[in-house]
């Protein structure tokens, strides 16, 4: 029997090193011939994002399928441990988004184990308005108040100076994101927070390998929130994570992603505690089975193991998709500071930004008109994007709130309407050759002197 167990073992790994070659020829043969493909000026796609990979995410990723675990398993388990490691904090824990990570990680400062520092209904939480929904939709769909602050125009980040007038007896914290990978203000609104004791979640979607005082962004605050859609600075296809540094926050969390169940078993693990049978929970019986005991009102966010498998690799190459972002930015920067009517993306002295977009702001504009320059560089096949929402107020999906009770507007937004009439960015991802930054630049500067 043993012999046969020996036998059967060496098959399958001969069968899948056979496997795992032809996955490899596969990949030069589909994938690494699209990437070879000679760049045509005008008639070429320049994307304002896209994945970076190579044959080493099809193998893990068939590796993965071939295990057929599917949903939380050791490639989950590889990743949260070597995510946590890289931003150097106590807890990460994978998610099916980074929409679903801001929604925990909100969520999570709900939970009456934090007692009365706990968010409720009706509190406020201090955001800005030029930002993504998902950063301000958890706190109106838990029935929390949002409290809109201005930003500064050309960082397009929070306007720290407003942060002591937007206060009040209800404020219990901040959620806001670092724009476009450019970090804001981290030592000023740390602490503010620390000063009002506030709670602080950083949306790192977009800034992830960012740093502000030589620490990573994410991780100042109390919970940190991260993305692995494509476009993002690593991928899963789908994916993100939260983190944080805090033992309860991390038990939240992770009973919050994990059905709110009382229970850290890991997935098809029993009695990892080994006090299944013995507990006492709320009015349950003594004993009743720990896996099946609620502490929380939770989801099931959860990736599947395939996608973390992919996370792997990507992590391993998140420091060089980081230099190259920083180094794209800085090319387009210098070929197109000197423009007349047009200003761009400035950083904090103490930050250094892993770019996600490169920003450009309209300021003549009675000479200019960003859908104009949008339409003529999506002419040209360069990809543009809006500054996201632009102003989230005035969405249709504020029609049915109402100022002063769903939300609460603190002085004016009158640069989040400037970004929103006039900003919109284009790429810098990793994938982009100095043949296509160098075309963007051209069109750009053609658009200004036409």
């Amino acid at each position: 029997m043993e012999y046969q167990v020996k036998e059967n073992k060496e098959k399958l790994d001969t069968l899948k090193e056979e496997i795992f070659q032809k996955v490899k020829e596969y990949y030069f043969l589909a994938h690494e011939e699209k990437k070879n493909t000679p760049f045509e000026p005008g008639k070429s796609k320049v994307n304002y994002a896209g994945r970076v990979y190579d044959e080493k995410e099809l193998l893990f990723l068939t590796d993965s399928a071939l295990e057929f675990w599917l949903t939380h398993g050791r490639y989950s388990r590889k990743f949260e441990k070597e995510f946590a490691e890289y931003l150097h904090v106590k807890f990460a824990y994978l998610v099916n988004s980074g929409s679903s990570a801001n929604l925990l990680a909100f969520m999570a400062l709900t939970s009456p184990l934090l007692g009365e520092k706990r968010i409720k209904r009706n509190d406020e939480i201090i955001t800005v308005a030029c930002s993504f929904p998902t950063t301000v939709a958890p706190i109106i769909q838990y029935g929390a108040i949002p409290v809109f602050v201005d930003v500064e125009k050309n960082t397009a980040n929070i306007d720290c100076s407003l942060l002591e007038k937007a206060l009040t007896y209800r404020t219990k914290g901040v959620m806001i994101a670092h724009t476009l990978g450019n970090p804001f203000d981290l030592e000023k609104v740390s602490a503010f927070c620390k000063k009002h004791d506030l709670f602080l979640i950083e949306d790192n979607c977009d800034a992830l390998g960012s740093s502000f005082d030589g620490k990573l962004t994410g991780t100042w605050g109390d919970i940190g929130t991260s993305s692995f859609y494509p476009p993002h600075h690593m991928t899963m296809g789908e994916g993100g994570a939260v983190y944080t540094n805090d033992p309860l926050l991390g038990k939240i969390l992770l009973s919050m992603r994990d059905w709110g169940r009382e229970c850290s078993c890991p997935s098809g693990v029993d009695n990892f505690c080994g006090k299944r049978f013995t507990g006492k929970f709320g009015s349950l019986p003594v004993g009743y089975d720990h896996k099946y005991v609620y502490s929380h009102f939770g989801y099931n966010l959860k990736a599947s193991d395939m996608q973390a498998a992919i996370g792997c690799v990507q992590l391993e190459k998140l420091p060089y998709f980081t230099a190259k972002r920083k180094e794209n930015f800085q090319y387009l920067y210098e070929h197109v500071k000197d423009l007349p009517g047009l200003s761009f993306f400035e950083k904090y002295d103490k930050s250094d930004p892993s770019w996600f977009g490169f920003l450009i702001i309209v300021e003549d504009t009675e000479k200019m008109n960003r859908n104009d320059l949008a339409q003529y560089l999506e002419k040209n096949q360069i990809q543009t994007r809006n500054l996201f929402a632009g102003n989230i107020v005035k969405h249709p999906c504020f029609t049915t709130l109402e100022e002063g009770k769903d939300y609460r507007i603190s002085g004016s937004l009158v640069n989040t309407d400037d970004l929103m009439n006039n900003a919109l960015w284009i790429g810098v991802y990793p994938g982009m050759t100095e043949e296509k930054l160098s075309f963007m630049v051209q069109k750009i500067r053609e658009y200004v002197f036409k």
